[in-house]
């Protein structure tokens, strides 16, 4: 007979996002096993008033310090006892609380390294779903998760999908034994079958018209041009302890299969569900029990046919970009995140075309040597230094040519 997890404690970095929401849904199902002791955003001060009014944290957190200040007047207005903290410093103490035994790491962009880190150096039980942790800081971040003692859990479906389809008992930051291959799968996002000459005329709306996820506008770019794939293969490395040459995406729009593990003696595993972002949730806060997530059971007969292609290089350069990126190791995977952002914020204000994302960090690339990453201070300087690279070249690339 098997006893029930003691119950356990959640600091959530990024509660007034699509993430933070999705495990609120979850912890809402379970109020036995789950005490939300914490809750933290960036700005968005009366989003998360309310959910302090639903979840009644001990402690709320928000990094813009005008809006935290706006929040603690709230609260007490509200006659609520959660003490409001601001900036970097409150994010990392939310994430460092010795009560807390659990963090949700889910503050999209590089606000979310300093607290992620902090709670990797404390032992903390981190579901990770910051990209720019093991993006931009990797190494240092995994150093930390290792000398501190923390546990390591992917959310982002398709490194949850790999890491449920690793053997049992498998920890994070280290290769699997008997592992051959991990093969993150792509929706291929809304341009999969698109005509490459009408590329060059998407307009930001429909780059944002995912086929089958609900996302923010910035990742809904990503999908479209695969860097978040890209992104995701550097993860993948950081996470399981794999080389550039085992890791492979293979495009499936369904997106019912959220990524596989192929082994030496030729089995391939994959996690299959409903594309929702509450199924790999739910599994890493209950893990290695199991628990409901609300999430409609798969209907295989309903779905009929499963898809499957190879990633067309000259539709996704940008997914040959991250690979680059990522063997040339260091800051290099800094510069591309950094340069991507600046060139999708460009896109989306319309001020480039599609087209030019790819291009855009395909020079910034060229242009940022990459060094190695001995500090977070390094990491975040090889990020300034790649955005006024990307802003320089769309700054010339936007002034009018002089007539001959």
């Amino acid at each position: 007979m098997t006893t029930r997890s003691a119950q356990r404690k959640v600091t959530i970095l990024g509660a007034t996002g699509s993430i933070g929401a999705s495990t609120l849904d979850v912890i809402a199902q379970h109020p036995d096993r789950f005490v939300v002791t914490a809750l933290a955003a960036n700005r968005q001060w009366q989003a998360l008033l309310e959910l302090v009014a639903r979840f009644r944290p001990a402690y709320a957190a928000l990094l813009d310090a005008d809006a935290a200040r706006e929040l603690d007047v709230a609260v007490r207005r509200e006659g609520l006892a959660t003490r409001v903290l601001a900036a970097a410093e409150g994010l990392s103490e939310v994430a460092t609380l010795p009560e807390v035994d659990t963090v949700v790491a889910a503050i999209v962009g590089a606000a979310g390294l300093a607290p992620t880190l902090a709670a990797a150096r404390c032992g903390k039980r981190i579901l990770l779903a910051n990209k720019e942790t093991l993006v931009v800081a990797g190494g240092l971040f995994m150093a930390a998760a290792r000398d501190g003692g923390a546990t390591l859990l992917p959310i982002d479906s398709e490194h949850n999908a790999i890491f449920q389809c690793l053997p049992a008992g498998y920890h994070c930051g280290s290769a699997a034994p008997g592992v051959r291959r991990i093969l993150l799968t792509a929706s291929g996002g809304p341009f999969r079958v698109t005509a490459l000459s009408e590329l060059v005329r998407v307009t930001p709306d429909q780059a944002c018209a995912h086929p089958r996820w609900r996302m923010g506008r910035k990742i809904s770019v990503d999908s479209a041009t695969m860097m978040n794939k890209g992104l995701e293969v550097i993860e993948a490395h950081w996470l399981f302890g794999a080389s550039r040459r085992d890791i492979d995406v293979v495009i499936h729009p369904e997106s019912v299969i959220h990524s596989l593990v192929e082994y030496v003696d030729g089995s391939v595993l994959a996690q299959l569900s409903n594309p929702d972002m509450r199924t790999p949730i739910a599994q890493a806060l209950a893990w290695p029990e199991r628990i409901g997530a609300g999430v409609s059971p798969l209907d295989l007969a309903c779905i009929g046919t499963l898809n499957f292609s190879a990633p067309d290089p000259a539709r996704f350069p940008c997914l040959d970009l991250a690979y680059a990126a990522l063997v040339a190791g260091g800051t290099g995977p800094a510069v591309l995140n950094a340069a991507n952002e600046v060139a999708v914020a460009a896109f989306l204000e319309q001020q480039i075309g599609f087209l030019d994302i790819a291009s855009t960090c395909a020079e910034t690339l060229s242009k940022v040597s990459a060094h190695p990453v001995d500090s977070l201070a390094d990491a975040l300087e090889a990020d300034l230094e790649a955005r006024s690279v990307a802003s320089r070249l769309l700054k010339m690339a936007a002034r009018p040519r002089l007539s001959a």
